[in-house]
């Protein structure tokens, strides 16, 4: 035990909750953006000003979207330079395999092939076969295994909460947006999860008003202490800023929390705001204002698919509102009087820029 022990140490392989859970998810929503998101954004540009170069730009983006996931966990894992560039492989047979669900397939076929690939690596005297030959071997052949059933799993679970979104708009908007706010501002990717579990419709527009509460209700809540620096670093960058002072004082969290609680059944009951573009932008939220586009593209696919007339005014209304002006107000008086209160003092919410 002692010498496998030394052996998994020597070929950084740590088997944790923090390096699968937290950094190789993290690494996998960057891939994803990376790819897919970013593909999607430039595709839309590309139709909506009639420029075919741009499309066609965005295109090849999104046909390498579960080889950017696997070298983005490959990256996040460590991985030395001929496992890294092998996972390109590996990401596309379980991305292609895992259907709906094929980043939650990329991500778990990944780590394993991943972690076999480290362990072989130059421990032979042809390391440049063996190395790419374990790697892309382990994660092919538990692509064909595990990545349609694991893919379908994650789909099945994706279509009840959105089916659950649907039949109870007010109770799930607000499981769905707390639950998934908190994600956001933890050092976990809500990103990720709802790629994983391809959350869309108004399942995904909850998770969108979760988000944004966070961001902007923390960026707006702390502007006495932080500045313009620190609201568009919160606002538009991440509420994840905000954890070494939640860690402190917990209770600096509930303003957001409770403005997520609030703005999620609004979202779905009120606005029915739906977001029908990349699952991944769900979890976004204000970040980079990708969850605005995505809802944004996901209208016009609604309108090229004919199940959406036009964009109205009160789509427009809903996601402005559910991004940026309800978190902003709900929280900014929340915080008010939490500070009256004495639960929110001077400089708990300071941030080191």
């Amino acid at each position: 035990m002692e010498k496998l022990k030394m052996f998994l140490k020597r070929k950084d392989i740590e088997i944790s909750g923090k390096r699968y859970g937290i950094d190789a998810l993290g690494a996998m929503a960057q891939g994803l953006f990376a790819s897919l998101l970013i593909g999607t954004i430039i595709s839309t540009i590309g139709e909506r000003a009639g420029l075919e170069f741009l499309v066609e730009i965005g295109g090849y983006a999104k046909a390498v979207t579960g080889e950017a996931m696997a070298v983005a966990i490959g990256y996040s894992l460590h991985c030395p330079p001929l496992v890294l560039f092998s996972l390109a492989a590996v990401g596309h047979a379980a991305n292609t395999l895992g259907g709906a669900g094929g980043p939650l397939a990329v991500l778990l076929v990944t780590i394993v092939a991943a972690e076999f690939g480290k362990a072989v690596s130059k421990e032979t005297k042809i390391d440049i076969i063996v190395t790419p030959l374990v790697t892309i071997m382990i994660g092919a052949l538990l692509s064909v295994l595990c990545a349609p059933a694991v893919g379908s799993a994650a789909s099945a679970v994706g279509r009840a909460i959105m089916w659950a979104t649907e039949l109870q708009p007010f109770l799930m908007g607000v499981i769905i947006s707390v639950i998934v706010g908190i994600a956001l501002t933890l050092p976990i990717s809500s990103a990720a999860i709802c790629a994983a579990l391809s959350l869309t419709g108004l399942a995904g527009g909850a998770a969108l008003a979760g988000c944004c509460a966070q961001m902007v209700g923390f960026a707006v809540m702390s502007f006495k202490e932080n500045g313009l620096g620190g609201l568009f670093a919160q606002g538009i960058g991440t509420s994840m800023l905000q954890m070494g002072n939640i860690v402190r004082k917990p209770r600096i969290w509930l303003p957001p929390i409770i403005a997520s609680a609030i703005t999620g059944p609004l979202a779905t009951c009120i606005f029915e705001l739906k977001m029908n573009g990349a699952a991944v932008a769900s979890g976004m939220g204000t970040c980079g204002l990708v969850g605005q586009i995505g809802v944004y593209t996901g209208w016009l696919n609604d309108i090229a698919a004919g199940t959406k007339n036009a964009i109205g005014i009160w789509d427009w209304a809903g996601l402005i509102g559910i991004s940026f002006v309800f978190p902003a107000v709900l929280t900014y008086f929340i915080g008010i009087g939490f500070r009256k209160l004495g639960w929110i003092r001077e400089n708990d919410l300071k941030l080191d820029l």
